[in-house]
């Protein structure tokens, strides 16, 4: 039983409220109680009003929604945004992205680089991220203090580059950071296996001996183009995914990115080990790798999460952006207007995502006794009138700049679009330095 005189540290109220659990739900004049970064109560807001605290805050015209999840990145990428566009996935790789990555990748790029991701993602709305890239030890440091929600994958290849020798050390690598994190709760930390194309099989295999070992999560792209699951079945005569089922890398812990290209196995596969789908709707449909069948993926009882990809291939890392076009295309590949609704399209981007990282107690809806990571979207300007239904405007009319607020454990990382940890005229200083750099 909480006490109504308790004094709470926060108070935020809004028009309406999007809890996101129960789906479908859209609640009027609510106020959140927040506590000791967690959500204590959710009341009405004429109940709110009389509650003692340390700051309140009214947000007349505003919807307060969790914080929305971006499930896959590559942050530091977005020093290379627009650097190799209209390309298909393997000549924008092989031809253009690693040869520049070669070139310039340093802690330094990945420090500013990352810089310029977190500032770009927390302006539409991201609270918790995921990124897989190298020096994954810096973008700890920049989320640290930052104060962002994220997974690191820490990437495995078996070629060399700036951040090691090839796959062992990589794997190696990946093991430290996790020990290096460990304490730091809005941090976790998992294996990035590049691809099946990339890693070799008995590298896939010590990384799933670990991942059991360890209870650690895997994220890995995987089944991005037909073209990659058609090159597998020629070397190994199996699909990618039935490959990571044989070795033991396939489960609930496993984050498989794109799955463009699916039979009714392969979902059926995925339902049967409980494995995630992050999908990532603009990179998917820019490089022309495939769409993602999300519909029967959740018919199947498959969770899907929402991934922008890294700005090289989007080119922006904007989640209203990916509900948006997710949404549309679920319908126009599904030929059924009815499919993917809104609710459904923000649960991908919120609890979804939650779900995909392992942070489903702690995030991805308003609940109470979960963290306080919210924001707060104004729907009163002229892209978002009249107001008939707040979650059709969030995913058919939003895109991001209508967010003012936002909270990490009820701590402010955004303020009337302001934001509050990071200096975002030094952090595009030194973007444009770095283009300057790439491009001579």
């Amino acid at each position: 039983m909480i006490d109504p005189s308790a004094r709470a540290d926060l108070i935020i109220s809004a028009d309406w409220l999007i809890p996101v659990e129960p789906t479908q739900t859209v609640l009027k004049d609510k106020a959140v109680v927040v506590q000791g970064g967690t959500i204590s109560e959710v009341l009405d807001r004429s109940e709110a009003a009389r509650r003692p605290t340390e700051q309140r805050i009214d947000l007349p015209g505003h919807v307060l929604l969790p914080g929305l999840i971006n499930a896959h990145g590559h942050g530091a990428m977005s020093l290379l945004r627009g650097y190799a566009d209209d390309l298909p996935l393997m000549p924008w790789l092989e031809d253009h992205i690693w040869p520049a990555e070669g070139a310039h990748v340093s802690a330094d790029f990945v420090r500013d680089g990352s810089s310029l991701a977190l500032a770009e993602m927390l302006l539409v709305g991201t609270t918790t991220f995921s990124d897989m890239y190298f020096f994954p030890d810096v973008v700890a440091e920049v989320a640290s203090r930052t104060g962002m929600r994220c997974q690191l994958a820490s990437p495995v290849f078996d070629m060399p580059s700036a951040w090691g020798s090839g796959a062992d050390e990589y794997i190696s690598k990946a093991l430290a950071l996790r020990d290096h994190c460990k304490g730091r709760e809005r941090i976790t930390v998992a294996f990035g296996p590049h691809a099946p194309y990339t890693v070799a099989l008995d590298k896939l295999e010590k990384i799933a001996t670990y991942a059991a070992e360890l209870d650690m999560p895997v994220h890995i792209h995987l089944h991005e183009t037909a073209g990659e699951v058609l090159a597998a079945v020629e070397a190994r005569g199996e699909r990618p995914i039935d490959t990571l089922q044989r070795i033991g890398l396939l489960g609930p812990r496993t984050q498989c990115v794109h799955m463009t290209d699916l039979g009714e196995q392969d979902i059926g596969t995925l339902a049967q080990t409980g494995a995630q789908v992050i999908h990532c709707p603009q990179s998917n449909m820019k490089l022309a790798s495939g769409t993602c069948p999300v519909p029967r993926l959740l018919a199947a009882g498959v969770n899907v999460a929402l991934g922008t990809d890294g700005a090289a291939s989007n080119n922006d890392l904007n989640l209203f952006n990916e509900m948006h076009s997710a949404a549309l295309l679920a319908k126009l590949s599904s030929g059924d207007p009815t499919v993917l609704d809104a609710a459904q399209t923000l649960e991908l981007a919120t609890l979804g995502g939650a779900r995909a990282l392992g942070l489903e107690d702690v995030t991805g809806s308003i609940v109470v006794g979960k963290q306080a990571d919210l924001i707060a979207v104004d729907l009163s300007g002229p892209s978002t009138q009249p107001l008939y239904k707040p979650l059709s405007q969030l995913v058919y009319a939003c895109t991001g700049a209508e967010v003012t607020h936002s909270w990490v454990a009820g701590a402010a990382l955004m303020e009337n679009r302001e934001l509050k940890t990071l200096d975002v005229d030094a952090t595009i200083a030194r973007a444009r330095e770095w283009g300057r750099r790439i491009q001579a």
